[in-house]
């Protein structure tokens, strides 16, 4: 036997996030005791409110295949989310309810994209847009912000990079990995060059979007009416309601694109869980008291990390207002070393910090910026508080 794979499989990188994890784990194995901060997953439960709704949903027969697009009652519940929180008015049949949002945006990829087309990731990115971005066969262009913007892409930048061969432009905000929260004024600023494009499609991925530390509501560019024809919001559970396990994302779309990605997913996986789906109805339409009270805890941790991560010589922090993510510039300590240890790049300094500090983190090479590290804090101030002491303990070592 040939033992031959796709050369699409060969052009498709590892998730750095996912082998971090992995490489923690080994060390761990071997009797140490890593402290992870490099999965973006909540460590609190999802709500007991939620499990009980998806109990009751077991017990009264939810058990069978679900519509491609997802229940009734969950997009039903969706639109009405978008309502409330968004100002945004969608009906149902624009509402397409995936095993994640990760899934979405691949459905937004094949249905949308082809050879010969450009699409444009907003850097730093999340580590799997471009690797799924990449299988559609267009073109991927990056935009890069760094620390001295708060990462945040200008409208100058935008313009700049536009060409008629765009197709596509995808960004989250609050973002992974930076937790850079985009207001609505600069948001505006970005519909004065997108509305210049009537045939480029804006993926706003809002999975953050209860993480949010501003005192000001979620700003979503789908409210700008003269661009929202070519908006598609991709959201999700897993953050906001600490529902990772349960798969299950959702988009709202004009209507043409909502069809298309029916079509894809139903040649893939058909229909999300049934259960999940009405506690996830549940969740978002019942009381919100559980979300706010994991948002007050993000917000004491962030604060808690840039402090201490700030008397560090070589980090260099800013202060995000979304998400669970510092994504602090430590090109500083590029070029120094500790016996062994010669730290000339981003996955240097992640390895070192892994196996003398015990450690996790991921490289920012992995999102677009070779400078950084991305730090999740989704975990308890105690952990912080020692990861930093044993962070701070390595750097100090290196001269």
């Amino acid at each position: 036997m040939i033992k031959r794979v796709a050369q699409r499989l060969a052009q498709m990188e590892e998730s750095a996030t996912l082998r971090m994890a992995q490489l923690a784990r080994d060390v761990a194995a071997q009797g140490h005791p890593v402290i992870s901060l490099s999965l973006g997953e909540p460590d609190f439960d999802t709500p007991q409110h939620i499990k009980d709704a998806a109990i009751r949903a077991l017990q009264t027969g939810f058990t069978k295949y679900t519509p491609v697009a997802g229940l009734p009652q969950l997009r039903q519940a969706v639109c009405h989310k978008f309502q409330r929180d968004n100002g945004l008015a969608y009906t149902p049949s624009q509402i397409v309810v995936s095993n994640g949002a990760k899934q979405a945006i691949a459905n937004l990829s094949m249905a949308l994209l082809e050879e010969g087309d450009e699409a444009i990731i907003l850097s730093p990115y999340w580590v799997s847009y471009k690797e799924i971005l990449n299988l559609s066969g267009a073109s991927v262009k990056f935009v890069s912000a760094g620390i001295e913007q708060d990462f945040k892409v200008s409208a100058e930048q935008l313009k700049a990079a536009i060409s008629d061969k765009t197709r596509l432009l995808i960004y989250s905000s609050p973002c992974n990995p930076t937790g850079s929260l985009l207001t609505k004024e600069e948001l505006a600023s970005w519909v004065e060059v997108l509305q210049e494009f009537p045939n480029l499609i804006i993926v706003s991925d809002e999975i953050y979007e209860y993480i949010n530390f501003s005192g000001q509501a979620h700003a979503s560019i789908a409210q700008f009416d003269q661009i929202k024809e070519q908006v598609v919001i991709v959201n999700g559970f897993s953050k906001g309601f600490a529902m990772t396990g349960w798969r299950l994302g959702y988009m709202a779309a004009p209507q043409w694109i909502a069809d298309a990605c029916i079509k894809i997913q139903g040649q893939f996986t058909s229909g999300a869980n049934a259960f999940g789906q009405m506690a996830a109805a549940y969740a978002l339409e019942a009381e919100q008291e559980a979300t706010l009270a994991m948002r007050e805890a993000f917000e004491r941790r962030r604060n808690l990390l840039i402090e201490l991560l700030r008397q560090i010589p070589g980090f260099q922090v800013n202060k995000p207002q979304g998400a669970f993510y510092l994504f602090p510039d430590v090109s500083a300590l590029f070029g120094k070393s500790y016996g062994n240890y010669q730290i000339q790049t981003d996955e240097d300094l992640v390895l070192y910090l892994l196996e003398t500090a015990h450690v996790a983190l991921v490289g920012g090479s992995a999102f677009g910026n070779a400078n950084c590290l991305r730090l999740s804090y989704a975990l308890g101030e105690e952990d912080l508080k020692e990861a930093c002491r044993r962070i701070a303990e390595a750097c100090e070592k290196l001269k």
